[in-house]
């Protein structure tokens, strides 16, 4: 998950939940080797701290890796650290942001240029409340946010919410809703997934903050609640918000001497783009089954060819 995040992430600043990936490319350097990535010896990729992320980063280094001789290094920071690392060269590469920091953007890509958009991830974030479909089939109008007051005793007035670090404007909707829920604050993604999945095995109800794509979504059965319509400028000033998230096209970004001077890797990571089915893959991989992310990388480069060998530079 990062104005989150997500928009994911704000769903993006602070520490984000299960992974943010900064990918730091280098090139290895043995004798002959060809320097495909350019200028750098080594670069970095920052890694969110959800299952998706690291599903990502794990992918584009094991690739760069093995197919393009580049070294790669990854590293867990929140969206705002990721940002600042990009301004500065420490980072050389976020392979998903949810649009969470803005000022930042405005900032390092319009004013000092130190920052440049990568492209789009090919995966659609999308932050909303949800209850399980156990709960909404016995009280299907729970599924529209003017009757959450009148079932709020039936999960004790408690709204289920995200990591600090994770956009969120949760407290914003609840005051200006006129709800009556109190947050509870979860610890990362995986907090927040073990207080979903404690009440999903027990059947109790509950509303939660959540989001798409999630691997877990893959065994979970929830149906979003239905808030106030998105449109452009609901959410802004962030105190004012009464609307729903909007659905967020998740981008990459580069420091900007390394999408010029990366050579290959930064043609490839321009180039890495798959689906959210594609990126759920590997995360349950992750997650759900206990692969180490290297391993997980490599089975599922192992059987899905067709689809990274579209990345690789054209020679």
């Amino acid at each position: 998950m990062r104005d989150s995040k997500r928009i994911r992430t704000t769903i993006g600043a602070g520490t984000a939940a299960l992974g943010l990936l900064v990918l730091s490319a280098c090139v290895s350097g043995g004798d002959g080797d060809d320097k495909n990535g350019a200028g750098y010896e080594e670069i970095t990729i920052a890694v969110p701290s959800w299952a998706g992320a690291q599903a990502n980063a794990a992918v584009a280094q094991h690739l760069l890796e093995k197919e393009l001789n580049v070294r790669v290094r990854t590293e867990e920071m929140n969206a705002g650290d990721s940002w600042d690392g990009m301004n500065d060269g420490t980072v050389h590469a976020v392979l998903e942001d949810w649009r969470g920091e803005r000022e930042r953007e405005k900032k390092y890509i319009d004013d000092k240029k130190t920052v440049v958009e990568g492209g789009d991830l090919g995966v659609t974030g999308h932050i909303g409340w949800f209850v399980p479909r156990y709960y909404a089939d016995e009280n299907p109008e729970i599924t529209d946010w003017k009757n959450l007051n009148k079932h709020a005793k039936d999960f004790k007035s408690e709204f289920l919410g995200p990591d600090k670090s994770f956009t969120s404007n949760d407290t914003h909707l609840i005051k200006n809703l006129e709800l009556n829920l109190t947050i509870k604050p979860t610890k990362g993604e995986a907090g927040l997934l073990k207080e979903i999945e404690a009440k999903y095995a027990a059947r109790e109800p509950f509303l939660t903050y959540w989001w798409e794509p999630h691997w877990k979504n893959l065994d979970l059965d929830l149906v979003e609640v239905k808030l106030p319509d998105y449109a452009e400028g609901c959410n802004k000033p962030k105190k004012f918000t009464d609307c729903a998230y909007a659905n967020t096209p998740l981008q990459k970004y580069f420091n900007a001497d390394f999408e010029e001077n990366g050579g290959d890797a930064a043609e490839f990571l321009k180039n890495f783009r798959w689906s959210t089915q594609q990126q759920n893959e590997v995360a349950k991989m992750i997650e759900g089954d206990g692969l180490p992310p290297a391993e997980a990388a490599a089975k599922w480069t192992a059987a899905n060819t067709d689809v990274w060998r579209k990345w690789l530079p054209k020679s």
